[in-house]
């Protein structure tokens, strides 16, 4: 996985007004707009297709919930955008939320019954208990990971992003050839690392950062030359917190797998198989490609960096 934040500032505002309000089930009026967060919220999980999508045994009194009546939902903190916006998951807005609340709906679940709790990144994939039903955390679903918990079907596939200044030496890159003696930075347990070792094959090991604003200050300092992470943290981090930031490129990684980004849940999982028929349902219904479009739209026009 990739964890991170980005700069789809300026493409998010220029897409469609596909609100996270046309995400889910339930019999009240979705919200038409997007401005207001309690709005959002609570539209995200009352409109779309419908709940009779997913079986009937996947309801709100699931004995597998974490509590009943309930979905406990977690997340890292701070939550950054796109995934969210405003820190605020439970707003409804960002791409994430939007997905969660979704999902929601088609389980059966109001707004109201969405509660949020925060799971450090590199603590959700840990073996033992889990005090929520599904986290969702840009966290990439790995047969290592796997191991130890549950993994839904994938709702994102995550190219990697290379981010540098505009005054650096590696500016002009075309290729991922061109950043072989580049330092590189990425951060701790994501699979960024090991896309970077694979596939561009540095000459120096990548440094590895505790979190993204520890890598957008090694950068601005000189101490890497470039930060490895998933595109849509690309775009955020060199719209709102880079200045003199390039982007420049992406690329694919994983044997030739696409990356994708899962719902993580504790280990058997009496609710793995629910949020799998949601989240086909979402496919199925076009609910997921406009949350896409809505939030993660812009890195469908970054050049593809190749050997």
């Amino acid at each position: 996985m990739s964890r991170a934040r980005t700069a789809l500032v300026a493409s998010v505002g220029a897409v469609l007004a596909l609100t996270a309000a046309a995400c889910a089930p339930q019999s009240t009026t979705s919200s038409s707009s997007a401005s207001s967060s309690s709005a959002t919220a609570s539209g995200s999980a009352s409109a779309g297709g419908s709940a009779t999508a997913v079986a009937a045994s996947c309801s709100t009194s699931s004995p597998s919930l974490y509590k009943q009546g309930q979905l406990t939902v977690a997340t890292d903190s701070p939550a950054y955008a796109p995934w969210f916006d405003s820190n605020k998951p439970s707003n409804g807005k960002g791409f994430e939320s939007a997905v969660a609340y979704a999902v929601a709906g088609k389980l059966g679940f109001s707004a109201a019954q969405v509660k949020w709790v925060v799971e450090p990144f590199d603590n959700s994939y840990a073996p033992g208990a889990k005090n929520f039903d599904f986290d969702i955390n840009e966290i990439s679903a790995t047969a290592q990971r796997a191991k130890a918990v549950d993994f839904s079907t994938g709702y994102y596939t995550a190219d990697q992003g290379v981010l540098v200044l505009n005054k650096s030496g590696y500016a002009t890159a075309t290729s991922l050839s061109a950043l072989k003696n580049a330092k590189i930075g990425v951060q701790v347990a994501t699979t960024s690392y090991q896309a970077v070792v694979n596939e561009i094959k540095p000459t120096k090991a990548p440094s590895v950062y505790n979190t993204t604003n520890d890598e957008v200050h090694a950068l601005q300092n000189g101490q890497i030359d470039a930060i490895v992470t998933d595109m849509p943290t690309v775009f955020y981090l060199a719209s709102a917190e880079l200045t003199g930031g390039k982007i420049l490129g992406q690329f694919n990684y994983s044997g030739g797998t696409p990356e994708e980004f899962a719902l993580l849940l504790k280990k058997n999982s009496g609710l793995t198989g629910c949020v799998n028929q949601a989240i086909a349902a979402l496919k199925a219904d076009g609910t997921l490609t406009k949350i896409t479009d809505q939030w993660l739209s812009a890195s469908a026009n970054v050049t593809t960096l190749k050997q």
